[in-house]
């Protein structure tokens, strides 16, 4: 599986922003997809996830951001609203075989996009 993050970019605190992350290669329905972000200095900590066929979401911050998928589009989204300067990391899209029942680590994914680089102005 090949992911492709981009859409980060310069934002004020309190406005939104959209990510995606094109997937391609051998994706498949079982598929679990999600968002990871890494601020300077911190552990790369998870953000969301969703299974490929949308039967599974799961959000760090449900309130803030909401994941979501166009599967003829191969596209995963990350849109966030209410941004605060805390938010601001390289944010990176990833991908496992399965969906994990446990703890959301960077660890147990299985396939990284290249990060792309949300910052958010007070």
């Amino acid at each position: 599986v090949q992911l492709q993050a981009f859409g980060g970019g310069l934002v004020q605190a309190g406005g939104s922003l959209r990510l995606s992350c094109v997937a391609s290669g051998r994706t498949s329905s079982n598929n679990a997809l999600g968002w990871f972000r890494q601020a300077p200095g911190k552990e790369r900590e998870f953000v969301a996830a969703m299974r490929w066929n949308g039967s599974r979401k799961l959000s760090a911050d449900p309130v803030r951001f909401t994941i979501s998928r166009d599967s003829a589009k191969n596209t995963l989204y990350l849109q966030m609203n209410s941004l605060k300067p805390d938010d601001t990391a390289v944010y990176y899209c990833a991908a496992r075989s399965s969906w994990n029942a446990g703890a959301w680590t960077h660890s147990i994914m299985h396939y990284w996009g290249k990060g792309t680089l949300v910052t958010v102005s007070s």
